[in-house]
């Protein structure tokens, strides 16, 4: 009789074993990667067919099996390499399978994804039109269809024809009808056309180098560091069409959602095999993006990290362009898996080329090339020759001496009068949303904090107050609740007050906001680029998204307020991050041919990352960054493993947090090969999340494996009042 392994579509981490269930002879079809309805407990639940095999006798099990109930969908959904997949990272982030074969899936648990289909109408027969001259509409319906040879539901509206008129001509053997699925691509209406353009040295130097290794079918990762400007998305363009003509396909990653239209339409230049992935899309559209997937229909996917879930085979190329982008990581659900990570070990199943792209690399990837672990292909010029943006530090301390307390500095209003007299564009970056940043009373210095998770919540044009991290809203408080005085201060600056001021500055300026306020309805970033890039505004400005990866050739003029606001967070990353920002604020300028100027705005100017931020040295930046990384021991000189434990009782959460690290030092500290490093438990950054205390333990290792295997024999990873996350983005 046949049996299956099935990996029970539950959430709990208690439950990290597949179980098995017989299969009955009207389901003697199934095979591993088919979703299956089973009983589990007293409750029918979904599951993964993992494996499936044959017994002679079912009593040979110490109990009683059960029978799967049937199938949800009408095909297997998980191929081998899925499965291999989500093997992988459940492993290794320690997770059930359930969750990580749940990233393979467009829809919700236990739900058969939707289709559509529509009619198709063909020609059967020859009509002879004098036996229908009574009948115009149908006389006119045959014409058409003979004359268009498929006419499907929606023509026939436009052609106001009802379905009635039709009916007889099929009966009678004139018409024949088909149903096909419709297939939804918000993306469809992007049309483009191929640039005429010589390639420069470096960028046929990059191919090559890469082009050696997708013929070789030979797994390779490799570093493209070009500054901006220097034309890294031909070179994936390059790439993919060698690895088209090779037969494979190709997956290419970007951090933001909104950079997803530039790019498909850079694609869409030279493939039609071209889907889009992420997950602002609806349901329906990643479904049939996945059917498109599954039968060949498609050779590249594009799309946010969401993108490297879907049912694609035989991959010779996987492109991370922005590598550096904390996007990547997925730290608010389980699995809290790092996109840079999954896809190279992706690329390692199918022995495909990956390129991790940046004009600023994270650190820990630099240091791997360095070391040789990655190819490093530079390109350190823009395209034609044109120079990099000139850039100028305004030291806000000093705008302070001189009288100016706006958020503009004289420097940058300048430059913005200069730019919208010569009918030039400007960008704006202030990584702040919302209109104040801080609601604090003055007298005994209370912040209105989110009553959810803790964090300060942000004032906002609408008059309420919004926490950035969960997006709870309340009203601003008239009276402080700790000290009952009125003096209530709103601090700070937004980008809805940034607006304010530029209309006051420029009333005849056209002005776009985005940020994640003015982007809410779908495809909301892209509505904005598309508008700004016809010039229809003249002024653009928001948070970090405004500074990544668009190429709009009428922007010369780039302004980037609270550039060292950054660095005031407690994150090993501060200074990395810093920099990055400013240099992929500044790459937005001058990128055609009109030179660009950049104004930065900055209270600590001497900071590294402000000085070679403004210089766009990252080599100096590296050089300056790494030593500091390597004297406290963290990244990339170790690997970081965050725990946070759970309690509604506080005295609870600390004493366990403080057993895990007295068991750590006593069995890894002391015996590990490698060094090893732990500290804590100190409350997390959100220290109360809906009545539950929380602490946080931090590791520093250089021997992973001895961590997680800690961590597996005391079944850590089991617990529900454990959170773990393996390279977290934060370290509180």
């Amino acid at each position: 009789m046949k049996i299956a392994e099935v990996c029970v579509n539950v959430t709990a981490n208690s439950i990290q074993q597949n179980f098995t269930y017989l299969v009955p002879d009207r389901l003697k079809f199934l095979s591993a990667g088919w979703r299956v309805a089973i009983p589990f407990g007293t409750q029918k639940v979904d599951g993964f067919v993992i494996n499936v095999g044959e017994v002679d006798d079912a009593t040979e099990f110490p109990f009683e099996l059960k029978e799967i109930s049937g199938v949800i969908d009408d095909e297997a959904w998980f191929t081998t390499e899925m499965i291999s997949a989500a093997r992988w990272m459940a492993e290794f982030y320690l997770c059930p399978l359930s969750q990580t074969m749940g990233l393979f899936m467009p829809g919700r648990r236990g739900k058969k994804i939707s289709v559509r289909f529509e009619k198709i109408y063909k020609p059967a027969r020859a009509f002879d039109e004098e036996n229908f001259k009574k009948n115009s509409v149908q006389l006119r319906f045959l014409k058409l269809l003979r004359e268009r040879g498929e006419l499907r539901t929606f023509e026939l509206t436009e052609q106001k024809i009802p379905s009635a008129k039709i009916k007889p001509l099929i009966e009678a053997g004139f018409v024949e009808v088909e149903e096909r699925r419709i297939l939804r691509d918000s993306y469809s209406q992007i049309k483009s056309v191929p640039r005429s353009f010589e390639l420069t040295a470096e960028q046929l130097t990059a191919i090559e180098t890469v082009e050696k290794f997708l013929s070789a079918k030979k797994f390779q990762g490799f570093l493209l560091h070009g500054v901006t400007g220097s034309g890294k998305t031909q070179v994936y363009i390059e790439l993919t069409k060698i690895t088209r003509r090779l037969g494979r396909r190709v997956i290419i990653l970007v951090p933001e959602i909104a950079l997803t239209g530039q790019i498909v339409s850079n694609f869409k230049a030279y493939f039609s095999d071209v889907a889009v992935i992420h997950s602002g899309l609806s349901l329906t559209e990643r479904s049939d993006t996945f059917y498109k997937i599954r039968n060949g229909e498609v050779g590249i996917v594009i799309g946010a990290r969401s993108a490297l879930f879907t049912p694609i085979e035989n991959v010779g190329l996987i492109v991370i362009d922005e590598e550096q982008d904390s996007s990547y990581k997925q730290d608010k659900n389980s699995p809290r898996y790092h996109a840079r990570i999954v896809a190279e070990e992706f690329a390692k199943f199918h022995e495909a080329a990956i390129i991790f792209g940046s004009a600023t690399p994270s650190l820990e990837t630099f240091y791997r090339a360095q070391k040789g672990e990655l190819i490093l292909l530079k390109m350190p010029r823009r395209v034609l020759d044109n120079p990099l943006p000139e850039v100028e530090c305004a030291d806000m301390r000093g705008e302070l001496k001189a009288g100016n307390k706006e958020v503009l500095s004289r420097a940058l209003l300048e430059l913005l009068k200069k730019t919208l007299a010569e009918n030039r564009q400007a960008i704006i970056l202030l990584n702040r949303r919302g209109w104040s940043t801080v609601v604090m009373c003055r007298d005994c210095g209370e912040v209105a904090k989110c009553p959810d998770c803790g964090l300060p919540m942000t004032y906002h044009a609408d008059g309420k107050l919004r926490c950035h991290r969960c997006e709870t809203e309340s009203e601003p408080p008239e009276i402080c609740p700790s000290c009952g005085s009125r003096r209530i201060k709103f601090l700070g600056t937004g980008t809805e007050k940034l607006e304010r001021a530029l209309k006051f500055y420029f009333p005849s300026a056209k002005i776009l906001r985005m940020d994640r306020d003015s982007t809410r309805e779908k495809f909301g970033q892209k509505k904005i680029l598309d508008a700004f890039a016809k010039h229809e505004a003249d002024i653009l400005f928001g948070t970090q998204m405004v500074a990544k990866g668009h190429d709009i050739s009428g922007v010369t003029a780039v302004g980037i307020l609270s550039a060292d606001a950054a660095l005031n967070f407690s994150n090993f990353r501060a200074a990395e991050n810093c920099f990055a920002l400013i240099t992929q604020a500044a790459g937005r300028a001058g990128r055609a041919d009109l030179p660009g100027k950049v104004i930065v705005q900055a209270y600590n100017v001497s900071a590294p990352a402000i000085k070679f931020g403004c210089e766009q040295d990252y080599e100096k930046f590296f050089a300056s960054e790494l030593p500091q990384r390597e004297e406290i021991f963290f990244p990339p000189f170790c690997r970081l493993i965050k725990i946070i434990v759970a309690s509604p009782k506080e005295d609870k959460a600390k004493i366990f947090a403080k057993e895990i690290v007295q068991m750590f030092k006593a069995e890894v500290v002391k015996n590990s090969a490698g060094r090893q490093e732990i500290f804590g438990p100190i409350k997390a950054a959100i220290a109360n999340l809906r009545g539950v205390f929380r602490f946080s333990i931090l590791i520093k290792s250089t021997d992973l494996s001895a961590v997680r295997k800690f961590l597996l024999e005391h079944e850590l990873h089991k617990r529900t009042d454990i959170l773990i996350d393996i390279d977290p983005s934060t370290t509180d």
